[in-house]
């Protein structure tokens, strides 16, 4: 199983917006921070979901599907948008990241508090003061 934690940071003024991932596995965690499309902080949370299965694709390079992810974030709107497979103003990305999580096994989808999630809410930070 693999564990993987995202998170966005996004400057109100500018709209820089940014990801902060972490994927653990076996005891060992893999630290990752992107950029993302500007934007306001709910797409960002969107498009930080999609970087870390991105990258979580990227390092089973062809073995997702025999995979289950436990998948943590701290945003609502994601976290219930997946369960319900719908968001009012938010679908296109609800589709891709369905589209994402389907090639995996098993996504298990789960909201935590923001202090539950400071791995990937550190690097977020980390990633949009880089930005800026």
């Amino acid at each position: 199983m693999y564990t993987l934690y995202t998170d966005a940071a996004t400057n109100n003024e500018t709209l820089h917006s940014a990801a902060g991932i972490l994927i653990v596995h076996a005891g060992k965690q893999q630290q990752l921070r992107a950029s993302l499309p500007n934007s306001d902080n709910h797409h960002a949370e969107f498009h930080a979901a999609l970087a870390g299965f991105d990258a979580l694709l990227k390092l089973l390079n062809g073995t997702a599907n025999n995979v289950t992810v436990q998948y943590f974030t701290d945003s609502k709107i994601v976290a219930d948008s997946v369960k319900k497979r719908y968001a009012k103003h938010y679908q296109q990305l609800v589709d891709e990241l369905l589209a994402k999580q389907a090639e995996f096994n098993l996504v298990i989808t789960q909201w935590v508090p923001e202090k539950q999630n400071q791995g990937a809410h550190h690097l977020a930070q980390q990633a949009l003061h880089e930005r800026d």
